[in-house]
């Protein structure tokens, strides 16, 4: 981590092979960024990471987690409306959660300058949808860069920054998944850091920063003038190019990673078409759009999940009256899904038949299996739901939210039938409690989900009389995005810090009925979970185990560490199943005779399926008998 923090601060001019979320890291340092914000979600994570390689004594500008995507984008705010270029990135829902100051951040006049990073997420490789951002940036009055590869990130991220600061308004960098991960050598320019002027330059004459009803329509009509402004920059922008092929006959219009899917796509196409590749997304550089239509008799537009840029383009030949066919979308498949090479094959070929050639559509005879998520060996959360099912009737009514916890919905242990976001299930459950009187209603919960937007929902339930249980399953990290810290871990991405207890915190507001145990006391939690759900008002039991992947990893630093595993002795094995079909630990493998064994590779002795053993038959290594040993 060293080394990449040391090339991330060189002083002059160099290449590597990096992220594209590495990429924008340097970005950020070559631009004066003073102050990064974030809350993690992926694509992003990675960009902290390159980040913490650089040691905060050498560190060029402030980062930190904020408790959420809301707080973070009021953070970056704040310190570039006092002069300060600032940047907030997070996933693509995490817009949802900032959206109520997001979409007023161009009403204002942000003297620093601040982009906002999103990491959109075509194909929910790990989201709850494939929202499209560009309504966001178009709803609010908010330029777009969506670049195509890392070289492009770098780039566009500085090119965002001098725009951000020109207009005084945030501008958005748009990434996608692919774009995040993909990895490309990249020439960066020098650095020549120059002492940094931190006075505190935030005067309510730059405003007005209140958005009163008398202010309103100015402010908005402020910001649609620094959005034209933004479309006139756009025509002349070297970042939006033309591929011509010379081919009058056929067009195509796209952006980013479809770019290069497409590019991928015409490999050996005799009648390539000619494409203009975009850079700004919103506002659309009108006349440079107008002049590729109309050297063409057919254009495609070539754009993941909704038609936004399709719609506005045939706004245009519509009133410049252009004689050209516009293609869009044409079946549902088409607003779905990330544009990789076989799709955008699959778009193209539908268009053009004559585009793309058999064997170019071709597809594997033998395609890789699907491998469904599960839970890391020894993960805390498969022992507490082990445990709480064996306290709940079938009636019962679970609810989950978003952690690593969420797979609990999986077979075997059913648990969360309910999903929306983060903070949600308290909320929820109190919903599906009302008028219920003969279903048990339990919400499910993280300990970083409870900083980050869970406390109204829990106000709420003890403020309206809610009689519901939340069982708290606090691992001391926020694990599915990477294990940063949160208000409960005693410490930040910077130091150490005070620890704000959950229990605590539930005390504080009013809980009267609160439950601990730590999740491998699998009958102990049973227990108060079968004494929480008895009592008819809000009750919590926190469900405490460290994050075994975390765990394991910071053992392994450490020297003489050897991995650890359970055995099974097959003398005593009656193949029941339980450890299989009921406890689900993915270190147990069934052959078709039905003979359980344990993959030591997997397995990290945690002991946690232990007591699930009706016959007693897994024991903790060197504790078996003779011939034992799986």
């Amino acid at each position: 981590m060293k080394q990449l923090g040391d090339m991330l601060l060189r002083r002059d001019p160099f290449s590597e092979i990096v992220m594209g979320n590495t990429a924008i890291v340097r970005a950020m340092v070559e631009a004066g960024t003073r102050v990064v914000s974030s809350y993690p979600g992926s694509p992003t994570p990675e960009i902290a990471a390159a980040i913490g390689s650089i040691s905060s004594a050498d560190r060029p500008f402030y980062f930190e987690f904020s408790t959420n995507e809301k707080v973070a984008t009021e953070l970056a705010y704040g310190a570039a409306v006092n002069g300060h270029l600032s940047t907030v990135f997070f996933k693509s829902v995490g817009l949802n959660v900032a959206a109520d100051t997001f979409v007023q951040l161009t009403l204002m006049n942000i003297i620093g300058g601040m982009v906002v990073v999103l990491g959109d997420d075509p194909g929910a490789n790990s989201s709850q949808n494939e929202q499209d951002n560009r309504h966001y940036a178009a709803m609010s009055y908010t330029p777009v860069l969506e670049p195509a590869d890392p070289a492009e990130v770098y780039r566009f991220y500085r090119e965002a920054a001098r725009l951000s600061q020109q207009q005084h308004m945030p501008v958005i960098l748009r990434l996608t998944t692919h774009v995040c991960h993909a990895k490309q050598r990249v020439a960066f320019g020098p650095w020549n850091p120059a002492a940094a002027d931190d006075t505190p330059r935030f005067d309510p004459a730059h405003g007005p920063y209140i958005p009163l009803t008398s202010l309103a329509i100015e402010q908005k009509r402020r910001s649609l003038a620094r959005l034209e402004m933004v479309r006139r920059h756009a025509e002349t922008s070297a970042l939006n190019r033309i591929v011509d092929n010379g081919n009058p006959a056929r067009g195509v219009i796209t952006m980013g990673l479809p770019f290069l899917s497409l590019m991928e796509a015409l490999i050996d196409t005799p009648a390539a078409p000619d494409i203009l590749k975009l850079a700004y997304v919103h506002p659309l550089p009108r006349e440079t759009i107008i002049g590729f239509l109309c050297g063409h008799r057919e254009v495609k537009i070539l754009e993941e999940l909704d038609d936004v840029i399709e719609n506005q383009i045939k706004a245009m030949a519509f009133d410049q009256k252009l004689p050209v066919r516009i293609i869009g979308k044409t079946c549902a498949e088409d607003w779905i899904g990330e544009y990789t090479p076989d799709k955008v094959r699959q778009v193209l070929g539908a268009t053009w038949p004559d585009s793309i050639t058999p064997a170019q559509t071709a597809q594997p005879e033998d395609p890789a299996p699907l491998r469904p998520p599960q839970m890391c060996p020894g993960c805390g959360h498969r022992s507490a739901f082990y445990a709480i099912k064996q306290a709940l009737a079938p009636t019962d009514i679970t609810v989950a939210d978003i952690g690593c916890h969420t797979l609990g919905f999986l077979p075997p242990y059913a648990m969360g039938q309910l999903l929306m976001c983060m903070g949600a299930s308290t909320a929820m459950a109190s919903g599906l409690r009302l008028f219920n009187t003969s279903r048990s209603v339990v919400a499910f919960m993280g300990d970083s989900t409870f900083f980050h937007a869970a406390l109204p929902g829990i106000i709420n339930a003890i403020y309206n009389r809610h009689p519901i249980t939340l069982i708290l399953m606090e691992n001391g990290t926020t694990a599915m995005t990477g294990h940063q810290d949160h208000a409960a871990s005693g410490k930040n991405f910077n130091a150490a810090t005070d620890k704000i207890p959950v229990r605590q915190v539930l005390e504080g507001l009013g809980v009267k009925h609160i439950f601990e145990v730590d999740t491998y006391q699998q009958a102990k939690l049973t227990q108060q979970v079968t004494a929480a759900t008895a009592i008819d008002e809000f009750s919590v039991v926190i469900a405490r185990h460290a994050c075994m992947l975390q765990f394991t990893r910071e053992r392994r630093k450490h020297p003489g560490y050897g991995q650890k595993h359970v055995n099974l002795d097959q003398r005593v094995c009656d193949r029941i199943h339980t450890c299989v079909e009921a406890f689900g630990c993915p270190t147990f493998t069934r052959d078709s005779a039905g003979k359980v064994t344990i993959n030591t590779d997997l397995c990290i002795g945690d002991g946690s399926c232990i007591q699930t053993c009706p016959t007693e038959a897994i024991r903790p290594a060197g504790k078996n008998g003779p011939g034992g040993a799986a």
